[in-house]
């Protein structure tokens, strides 16, 4: 078994060559280490090389190498990164009011990867994000799963490699009050929910047409980028992340995926509260919000913080997203606590914010947990992770730090408002005096 799995790092390993640092071995050791998927430790140790975890385990179980770079992080508690699977930082935008479905659109055409909600998040210990193309649209496009890593361009944080011939993320459908409008927008909820089942069935005809062709060029439909992206929700390669609301339109959002057998999330869900059997018997999950301010769409009002105890008690997987900037990405460990608070189950509420969110995306066999094989995304916090007087210390992705608190830099984005960029840039260039 030992061999097996040392054979299978090692090929993980070859086939993602690392980043600069990521060779050494790190070792993590003193704190309270909470896996997620197994139970807490005590006095723990989290040995971390090539961008991936190679175990965890208590002091005195755990080997720690010759020549390892040991870090003492007694009086911490270390967990996964959190996973956020519905944002919108980068800056990006979606479909455009010629029509009320573009799921030809991608949102990675569009994501400045040097915005400044990025290094946000990263202060916030989000390490995984799904950035969604904007709710204004029955379909606004299709999102993007993001590693924040620290990088220069949209490929240095994309989970796919190869944009042309993989599915980078999920897409992003919607209904209610948002999808709504004038011509040539529906004017009425049924008949939004008509035209997207007019585009599903037009899509299973695409395919059918595809299929018959067998490969043949002369027989093949006229390219439609559109439906090509509903041919792969329809073969389940694309998830999708339905923006819903109201307990009827839930329930609407529910029978489409009913009708036409497509992997999705409910996203929001403000009143899963009164149909949480009934979304239960769905089987799918629901990735909710907590909103601490007043104001917002008067379709949230009956909006509950007993969303993800009730969701929990029906046997339902809970996740927890931002939809930043509606809710500030810094604050999204503090939706866990608010979730407790309200009757949620502690292991339950940190699941959510991890290991559910990474099944919702269909990445739990890289994230989601501090298990051997899986990708080193770990955040360093203060104290309990549900305590408002915690705060992230240190977030590292595949084994490098990316947010520090204690880097006069990093502080900034931690603390910092609109325009934080600005004062980051002005102090490097300011720093940089003297050494060009």
């Amino acid at each position: 078994m030992k061999r097996a799995f040392c054979a299978t790092l090692l090929l993980a390993l070859a086939a993602a060559p690392p980043l600069a640092g990521q060779e050494r071995v790190q070792v993590f050791r003193g704190a309270k280490i909470i896996p997620i998927t197994s139970a807490p430790i005590d006095g723990g140790v989290l040995v971390v090389q090539g961008g991936k975890i190679v175990a965890v385990g208590r002091e005195g179980a755990v080997r720690i190498p010759n020549g390892a770079e040991v870090h003492d992080v007694t009086g911490k508690v270390i967990m996964p990164g959190l996973v956020d699977t519905h944002s919108h930082i980068g800056g990006g935008d979606g479909g455009d009011r010629s029509s009320p479905i573009h799921g030809d659109v991608r949102i990675l055409d569009a994501i400045d990867v040097r915005d400044d909600g990025i290094q946000k998040a990263q202060a916030g210990g989000i390490t995984t994000v799904n950035v969604m193309p904007g709710s204004g649209h029955l379909m606004s496009g299709q999102t993007a799963y993001l590693k924040l890593r620290d990088g220069r361009t949209i490929y240095d944080l994309l989970y796919c490699r190869d944009v042309l011939k993989e599915v980078c993320g999920g897409l992003k459908m919607a209904n209610g009050t948002n999808s709504r409008g004038e011509p040539p927008f529906p004017g009425t909820r049924a008949k939004a929910a008509a035209l997207v089942r007019e585009r599903f069935i037009k899509a299973q005809e695409y395919r059918a047409k595809v299929k018959a062709a067998n490969g043949d060029p002369s027989k093949m439909p006229a390219r439609d980028l559109e439906m090509e992206t509903l041919v792969e929700v329809l073969e389940g390669k694309r998830i999708v992340h339905h923006h819903t609301h109201r307990y009827d339109d839930i329930l609407t959002a529910i029978r489409l995926q009913q009708e036409f057998g497509y992997r999705a999330v409910l996203h929001h869900v403000s009143e899963a509260w009164k149909i949480a059997d009934e979304i239960a018997a769905s089987g799918l999950p629901a990735s909710i919000i907590t909103l601490d301010a007043p104001g917002g769409k008067l379709e949230t009002m009956d909006l509950s913080m007993t969303n993800g105890a009730a969701l929990e008690k029906a046997g339902v997987l809970v996740g927890y997203h931002t939809d930043d900037g509606i809710t500030d990405s810094r604050f999204f460990l503090r939706s866990a606590g608010i979730a407790v608070r309200a009757g949620m189950s502690r292991d339950a509420a940190l699941y959510a914010m991890t290991m559910a969110g990474a099944r919702m995306l269909g990445l739990d066999d890289r994230i989601g947990s501090l298990e051997p094989g899986k990708d080193a995304d770990f955040i360093v916090l203060s104290g309990d992770p549900l305590s408002v007087y915690t705060h992230v210390e240190q977030t590292w992705v595949e084994g490098v730090k990316v947010f520090d608190l204690s880097n006069p830099q990093d502080y900034i984005y931690a603390v910092g408002g609109i325009g934080v960029r600005g004062v980051v840039s002005a102090n490097y260039h300011e720093g940089m005096e003297g050494h060009e």
